[in-house]
């Protein structure tokens, strides 16, 4: 149940992210950091569905864990577009508590996943 919401909120997730990069170019004309988080912030979904086609609990545990490093990434990401004022603080807190959300998601499903396999 957790993991189809996480694969959905993921996907959610990079379409934010890919707007975020169209108005960060074309609005902002900034172009290191919004490839950056283009990259990082897309990456967190197609890890997450390639995780749902693992070939086992480690496979599976392993993709999730890189899907939680880019989550950990984009944060970062996010945090130094408001501090460098390309978001307002309206649109860092919007975007980051859904970061936030599929962040706990994931780190729940490894936990989760790790605990069964003992």
């Amino acid at each position: 149940m957790k993991e189809n919401a996480v694969k959905e909120k993921s996907l959610l997730f990079a379409v934010r992210v890919v707007k975020l990069y169209k108005h960060l170019t074309e609005v902002k004309n900034e172009f290191v950091m919004s490839k950056q988080i283009l990259r990082s912030g897309t990456s967190v979904g197609a890890m997450v569905h390639e995780a749902e086609h693992a070939e086992s609990s480690n496979d599976f545990i392993h993709k999730m864990a890189i899907a939680q490093k880019e989550m950990n990434e984009t944060l970062y990401w996010l945090v130094l577009l408001q501090k460098t004022e390309y978001l307002s603080q309206e649109q860092f807190e919007s975007i980051n508590l859904d970061a936030l959300e599929i962040i706990k998601l994931l780190t729940s499903i490894i936990k989760t996943t790790k605990k069964n396999n003992r």
